[in-house]
């Protein structure tokens, strides 16, 4: 992941009612080993978090947008541009916030494709050992509690024809600090991640249920899907389509894509993945003595209860076509 240009500004904000100061970087940071496992680490927790996509809003609107422009355009330098946002974040962060910190500015390339991020990093106390064997506590960076970052992805944004190049955390810190956040980026947002993924994995269930797979059939795809999906939120990359309908059948390998469209779910080539809605996906499925069930977990505790101690699955909506067959036979 080798890193372009960076710098760190600091912003002290000792209480809510002190007003937050601003300390600017006279020059760009050196690229180090340091640096790169710092900023490796950042991604790391900045995939980990809820995130909202979006795209800049129109020419001017911006003034981040127009900064960064310039800077792409080389008629100003990165630490001149971060200086000017990092004033702006500043005044975000005395409407809304209590404690500063580090603000990590940093472009940079990652296979293929060029990005540059800012995230604002907080300190906690810790604790180390020292020559003479003796504790001693120490400020450390906590990256866990990522509460301001946002990352640009520099081709799609100037290919012109994505609306998801923009990335940002969302629900830290209060709403009133995620939308001035938004705002101070120029962001509109494009898509729900959670939303589409979801959506996304009701067409993978409708589709398992058209085929009538087996079980074992099921599991294995289903499988398939998580894990990948998983490793592009990991990763920091959207799910496409045409990716995940060679997954789910290799042998026919548009199948599921070609399902998706005809059935007309609404859907985006591209989806950035929602860990959440992940995590709360998986099929269970069961075939004996006649009896076939298959249904997402996420019903499980809702609309189907499962009593271990009497051994009973109950359904509590019972599915329309399923009603009217079981009403016709009854009478």
């Amino acid at each position: 992941m080798p890193i372009l240009t960076s710098t760190l500004h600091r912003i002290d904000k000792p209480d809510t009612e002190t007003p937050a100061t601003l300390t600017c970087a006279e020059q760009a940071q050196s690229s180090t080993a340091s640096l790169e496992a710092l900023l490796t680490s950042v991604n790391d927790s900045y995939h980990a978090k809820p995130k909202a996509w979006g795209h800049f809003g129109e020419t001017g609107s911006s003034a981040f947008a127009a900064g960064l422009s310039e800077y792409l355009a080389g008629s100003v330098d990165f630490v001149t541009w971060s200086a000017q946002m990092a004033e702006r974040i500043k005044a975000l962060i005395d409407a809304h916030l209590s404690v500063g910190g580090h603000l990590l500015f940093v472009h940079y390339q990652h296979g293929e494709s060029q990005y540059v991020s800012v995230a604002l990093l907080h300190h906690r106390q810790g604790f180390a050992i020292d020559k003479a064997l003796e504790v001693t506590e120490t400020p450390q960076l906590n990256l866990g509690q990522l509460m301001l970052a946002v990352r640009i992805d520099l081709a799609q944004w100037q290919g012109g024809t994505s609306h998801q190049y923009v990335s940002f955390i969302k629900d830290r810190g209060g709403k009133k600090f995620a939308e001035g956040f938004r705002e101070l980026l120029g962001v509109e947002e494009g898509v729900d991640a959670g939303g589409e993924t979801r959506t996304l994995l009701k067409a993978f269930s409708d589709y398992v249920e058209r085929e009538d797979l087996s079980d074992d059939e099921s599991r294995e795809k289903t499988d398939a899907v998580i894990d990948y999906a998983s490793t592009q939120a990991k990763h920091g990359d959207k799910v496409t389509l045409d990716e995940l309908s060679e997954l789910v059948d290799e042998q026919h390998p548009k199948a599921f894509y070609d399902y998706i469209r005809h059935q007309d779910y609404g859907l985006s080539e591209e989806i950035p993945p929602d860990k959440r809605a992940l995590n709360q996906f998986r099929r269970f499925t069961g075939r004996a003595s006649g009896v076939s069930i298959s249904f997402d977990s996420h019903l499980l505790g809702n609309s189907i209860e499962f009593d271990a101690e009497h051994d009973r699955l109950i359904i509590k909506k019972v599915p329309g076509p399923l009603k009217e067959q079981l009403k016709q036979r009854k009478e």
